[in-house]
């Protein structure tokens, strides 16, 4: 297993690692989150010697392979075959079928196996990489995004197959649910170090937010104890029948390490700007058609009525009309066939990549949330600005400097800068870390509006979408029921054969499911009720005890100092009483701490399956 011994990493003067140390273990899953420019994939270079390291160590036992994904494209056989193929041992290069086997569970179809490597897209060359990889048995994978351009058919296959691979694996994704789906361990980099936890990224995140909570709590005690030193020594070191104490004081001070405040970075904050509608239909499609090729349209006879505050999701392989779809619904796209009738009080908002295409570069930020309405001043914009992470002078940097996923957010601010009751949002996870899609499925949640979606994240199609566009068999069907719905009843093309689930999920429409959780989380707050009542009452004793016994101390060392015997006594028994509440207290505290825990781990379990 590779192993990292206080290894250490600066860019620029920035440190990125400080004397990190950390071991794979035998069969680890492990899931590698932190936030962007955390530096994830730089790790992953260091480990395969493409970027030196600083200080430290890195051990990689020999006849060990790692296999890595490459982003790079670089192909020189005529046929995918042949290309996929370079990788295997001259013992193997008959071995067609290993090849064969990989290509076919990422998407390809038999005549695709000789067509040229080059003439497919952007996606299915990352797939023809991937399969290269794969195809060499490594021990380990070292995946860096593996999920880009890959659609839900492929992103399910690749998820069984990471499953059951037979080596140690660390992977990057921003799609929390596919993570989660084949981790045994979650690591981050947390504070320029790395820290691992066995479970999910959920259970990760939970850990440090308590532990950074205890950090706090402890820090706030010593910021306490060490100002009451400090008071204590300026007041007695220049009396002489204190100095010596004062003295002894300022050891103890001396000694107190200080702990650093914990630092924290920045998250997508928002909320889509709702503009209400007497409209029960938003806009009827009847018998949408479109295609760029006359002879072989992407779709046609495509018929649904979108209702207010319904989800809708429009699902299915990369390449077949997906985003197309998209546009002509939001009249991006010349009329072909069927129409679109939109209530007179319909306004959208769009998030699409021809739209961050029309972002204008030679606009600051602030400007270009600002251009979106006129109602919309420079104060309001930078507040926006602000929101989407870029605070106090990042408002003030040109579209042209910004990288693909700070133009989306961008993008993002511009929507909600608008008031909307229909978004229409392609593949809105791009180029987004894994808070931010949680902020930003948080906000579509709350979003009173309607929604169009598409999306390769099963997070998102579980979480929002009621209602699905399916693009398969040659064409575009409309299915009013939820994404499990459709695992179940139908399923994807590619998995016939495979076992369905077994659990019917009921057809839970938006609303429906926002009231569901409504009462799941009334019934959590009213079980939780007397255990945050005892928490508060004990923190609140607690304090109070702590600012009495800091008095008593205090009169304590007067009393010592005067060689008040009698005070001291009776002093030092009052002084104990005090800690012996304070230790009861904790032992109450630490209980119903304990107790919330669990109610709380029990009632997220419900809500999960409520957002299934």
């Amino acid at each position: 297993m590779i192993q990292l011994s206080n290894l250490s990493k600066s860019f620029g003067g920035q440190s990125l690692f400080n004397d990190v140390n950390f071991k794979v273990q035998a069969q680890q899953k492990i899931g590698f989150v932190g936030r962007n420019g955390s530096g994830k994939s730089t790790l992953f270079k260091m480990i395969l010697d493409e970027e030196p390291h600083d200080s430290g160590s890195i051990s990689i036992p020999k006849n060990y392979r790692i296999g890595a994904l490459k982003q790079h494209l670089v192909f020189t056989e005529p046929t995918v075959r042949e290309e996929c193929s370079l990788v295997l041992p001259e013992d193997e290069q008959w071995n067609f079928y290993k090849i064969e086997k990989l290509l076919f569970g990422l998407g390809f179809s038999e005549s695709d196996l000789d067509k040229d490597p080059l003439s497919f897209s952007g996606g299915f060359q990352i797939r023809i990489n991937l399969v290269k990889l794969l195809a060499t048995e490594p021990n380990m994978l070292l995946l860096d995004e593996p999920t880009n351009y890959l659609d839900l058919p492929s992103l399910r296959w690749l998820k069984r197959f990471i499953r059951e691979f037979d080596g140690e694996v660390i992977l990057i994704t921003h799609d929390r649910d596919f993570m989660d789906a084949v981790s045994t361990h979650t690591m981050g980099v947390q504070r320029k170090g790395l820290r691992l936890i066995a479970g999910d990224s959920h259970k990760y995140y939970a850990t440090l937010e308590m532990e950074d909570e205890t950090y706090e709590k402890t820090k706030a005690n010593q910021d306490k104890k060490r100002k009451e030193l400090e008071e204590f020594v300026a007041r007695n070191k220049a009396r002489a029948s204190t100095a010596a104490l004062a003295q002894s004081k300022q050891k103890e001070l001396d000694k107190m390490g200080e702990m650093e405040d914990l630092s924290s970075d920045a998250n997508l904050s928002f909320g889509f700007n709702y503009r209400d509608t007497p409209a029960k239909v938003i806009f009827r499609a009847n018998d949408l058609g479109f295609g760029y090729d006359p002879e072989a349209p992407l779709f046609q006879h495509l018929t649904f009525a979108m209702e207010k505050g319904r989800r809708l999701a429009i699902i299915g392989k990369n390449g077949k009309g997906k985003s197309t779809l998209l546009n002509y619904i939001a009249g991006e796209l010349p009329e072909q066939q069927g129409t679109l009738e939109y209530h007179p009080s319909t306004v959208f908002g769009h998030f699409g990549q021809t739209n961050i295409e029309r972002l204008n570069t030679q606009h600051t930020i602030v400007d270009e949330i600002a251009s979106m309405s006129k109602e919309i001043g420079i104060p309001q914009a930078r507040n926006i600005a602000g929101r989407m992470m870029f605070s106090g002078e990042l408002g003030d940097k040109k579209i042209e400097v910004l990288s693909g996923g700070e133009r989306s957010r961008v993008m993002l601010g511009k929507i909600i800068a608008k008031p909307a009751n229909l978004l229409f949002l392609d593949e809105p996870t791009n180029h987004l870390d894994m808070q931010s899609i949680d902020a930003l499925a948080d906000a579509i949640d709350a979003f009173e509006g309607s929604l169009i979606m598409v999306t390769h994240s099963e997070m998102l199609l579980h979480r929002l979408a009621d209602a699905l566009i399916i693009f398969h068999k040659g064409g575009a069907e409309y299915f009013d029921g939820t994404y499990a719905d459709f695992l179940e009843k139908i399923g994807w093309e590619e998995e016939e054969g495979s076992i369905k689930p077994k659990k019917k999920k009921s057809k839970l429409h938006h609303k429906e499911r926002k009231k569901l959780r409504k009462v799941v989380i009334t019934e959590r707050s009213a079980e939780r009720k007397p255990y945050t009542q005892e928490i508060s009452e004990c923190e609140i004793k607690i304090e109070k005890l702590e600012e009495t016994m800091a008095v008593k101390n205090e009169a304590l060392t007067e009393a010592s100092n005067s060689g008040d015997n009698d005070a001291i006594m009776a002093l030092s028994k009052e002084v104990g009483l005090i800690q012996q509440e304070i230790d009861a207290l904790f032992e109450r505290l630490e209980t119903a701490t304990e107790r919330d825990e669990e109610i709380m781990a029990r009632y997220e379990e419900r809500l999960q399956e409520i957002d299934a």
